[in-house]
C-alpha cells in the first residue's frame, strides 16, 4: 500500500517518460495496459482504497485519482500526436500522378433523369416559367389539406403514404407554420410547392416544380421513391385552352416531334376542377410504342384548372384570379423519350446502364441544338 505522495510522484514521473517515450501506437498500448489495464499499477492503487481506514482514504483517494487522471490525459495527448504523424506520414507518401492522361480514366455520365430535369427547365423558361422547390419532407396541411384533400381520401392511408414517428413526449405533435396540428409525412407529390408558393408570392404565378416524391409501391412501372414535376398557372382570366396549348408546345418541344396529338378525357383530381387525363398519341415502330402519330393512345399527364378552394386556402379570391395545373412523373418521360423498359433500373446504380442510357457532361439541353442533343 502506498504511504505518501512521494512514491506516487515518482510512479507519475514514470510512467510519463515510458508515455512520452513510446514511438509507436502498440508500444504506448503496452503502457497503457501496464497503468491502466485490470493488472495495472494504477488500478492496483485503486483497489487499495477499499481496504483503507476512512482517514487513509480521505487523505490517498484524491492523490491516487489525479495520477489516474494525468496519466490518461497524457496517454490521449501521446496517442492524438502519433496519429497525426502517421497521417502525416501517409500523406507525405501518397502522390497523385497528374500526367495520367484523361483518357485513362472512364468518364462519368449524367443521369437520365437529371438530363430530363434540365430539359424540362429549358422548355419552360422559354415559356416565361420559373423553377419552385420546396421541402421532401412535408405536413399533412400542405400535402393534403390545402390541396382539397379530405380526411377520408384514400391518399392519406398508410399502405399509401410514408408518415414520420409522432413525437412520444406529452403534449408532442407536429405544427405547421400557422400552428396548426399536423403530421409530417414524405411527400406524395409534388403540389405542395404549389400551395407554398401561393402562400408566399402574389400572382400572376407561373412555375414548375420537379423534385422527388414519395409513395409506398413497388414494381416495374412504380418505385418507392420517383420524380414529378408540376406545373402552376395563376393569373386573370385563364382558361382550359391556355392549358391545352401549354401542354402541346411542350410535348413538343420535349419529344422533338411536329406530330404529337393530344386527348383530354375528363377525370377526377380533388385539387382540380374540371379535370383532364392527358393522352398522347404513339406509333407502333418495331414493336415499340413511339410518342408521335395517332395508332393508339397513352396517357402522360394529368391536369386540370385549380379548384377555387385550393385557391381560396391560399388567401386568393377564387373569382378573381384562375389558374391551371398539371404533372407527370418525370422518370415516365424519360422512359418514353429514351426507351428504357424497367423504371427499377434507375435506381440499381448499374454502371453498364449508366454508360448506356447516360449522357455526356457537355450534352446540355437547348431549344435552339435540341434539347435532347
Amino acid at each position: 500500500m502506498v504511504t505518501d505522495t512521494h512514491e506516487l510522484d515518482q510512479l507519475r514521473a514514470h510512467l510519463l517518460v515510458a508515455i512520452e517515450a513510446a514511438t509507436a501506437l502498440d508500444a504506448l498500448d503496452t503502457v497503457r495496459v501496464d497503468a491502466l489495464g485490470k493488472q495495472g499499477r494504477i488500478t492496483g492503487l485503486l483497489k487499495t482504497l477499499g481496504k483503507m481506514t476512512p482517514e487513509e482514504r480521505q487523505q490517498q483517494g484524491p492523490a491516487i485519482h489525479a495520477l489516474r487522471e494525468s496519466v490518461t490525459e497524457a496517454i490521449a495527448t501521446r496517442k492524438a500526436a502519433l496519429e497525426k504523424a502517421a497521417l502525416d506520414a501517409r500523406l507525405a507518401a501518397e502522390t497523385l500522378d497528374m500526367t495520367l492522361p484523361v483518357d485513362a480514366v472512364a468518364p462519368g455520365t449524367v443521369h437520365p433523369v437529371s438530363q430530363v430535369m434540365d430539359e424540362l427547365a429549358e422548355i419552360f423558361a422559354d415559356l416565361g416559367f420559373a423553377v419552385a422547390t420546396g421541402p421532401e419532407i412535408e405536413d399533412d396541411w400542405h400535402n393534403f389539406t390545402a390541396l382539397n384533400i379530405p380526411e377520408s381520401h384514400p391518399a392519406r392511408a398508410m399502405h399509401d403514404t410514408f408518415y414520420c414517428e409522432e413525437p412520444s413526449t406529452a403534449g408532442g405533435g407536429f405544427a405547421d407554420a400557422a400552428g396548426r396540428a399536423t403530421r409530417m409525412l414524405l411527400r406524395t407529390h409534388t403540389s405542395p410547392v404549389q400551395i407554398r408558393t401561393m402562400l408566399e408570392q402574389k400572382p400572376p404565378i407561373r412555375i414548375i416544380a420537379p423534385g422527388r416524391t414519395y409513395r409506398s409501391d413497388s414494381d416495374a412501372t412504380h418505385t418507392p421513391m420517383f420524380h414529378q414535376v408540376e406545373g402552376l398557372v395563376i393569373d386573370k382570366g385563364i382558361t382550359l385552352g391556355h392549358l391545352k396549348w401549354t401542354l402541346e408546345t411542350f410535348l413538343k418541344a420535349f419529344f422533338e416531334r411536329d406530330d404529337i396529338v393530344l386527348r383530354l378525357r375528363p377525370s377526377y383530381f380533388p385539387f382540380t376542377e374540371p379535370s383532364a387525363e392527358v393522352d398522347v398519341g404513339f406509333s407502333m415502330v418495331k414493336g415499340k410504342r413511339v410518342i408521335g402519330g395517332a395508332e393508339g393512345w397513352m396517357e402522360v399527364l394529368g391536369s386540370g384548372m385549380v379548384h377555387p378552394k385550393v385557391i381560396a386556402a391560399c388567401g386568393l379570391d377564387p373569382n378573381e384570379w384562375q389558374g391551371f395545373a398539371f404533372g407527370c412523373g418525370i422518370d415516365r418521360l424519360a422512359m418514353l423519350k429514351y426507351g428504357m423498359d424497367d423504371l427499377r433500373a434507375f435506381f440499381d446504380g448499374d454502371i453498364r446502364w449508366l454508360k448506356h442510357y447516360g449522357f455526356a457532361a457537355l450534352d446540355v439541353p437547348t431549344l435552339s441544338g435540341g434539347v435532347g442533343a
